[in-house]
């Protein structure tokens, strides 16, 4: 997979420079994942449907 270019952080970053997140990128059919704080490391990417399932799981189970 060509790794999309459009990658944004969340917008719950954390104080300072917000380099303690996750960033993410969509292309038409996955969802890449990264480090922000090393984002030349390893990426993972999911098939979309496979993303929306896990997000729907964290909002069912929100931190405590």
């Amino acid at each position: 997979m060509d790794i999309p270019e459009n990658w944004r952080k969340s917008s719950y970053s954390g104080p300072g420079d917000g380099d303690s997140c996750v960033e993410i990128a969509c292309s038409p059919v996955r969802i890449a994942i990264r480090d922000s704080k090393d984002p030349h490391r390893a990426t993972l990417t999911f098939p979309i449907p496979t993303f929306t399932l896990f997000l729907e799981a964290l909002k069912k189970h929100p931190r405590p």
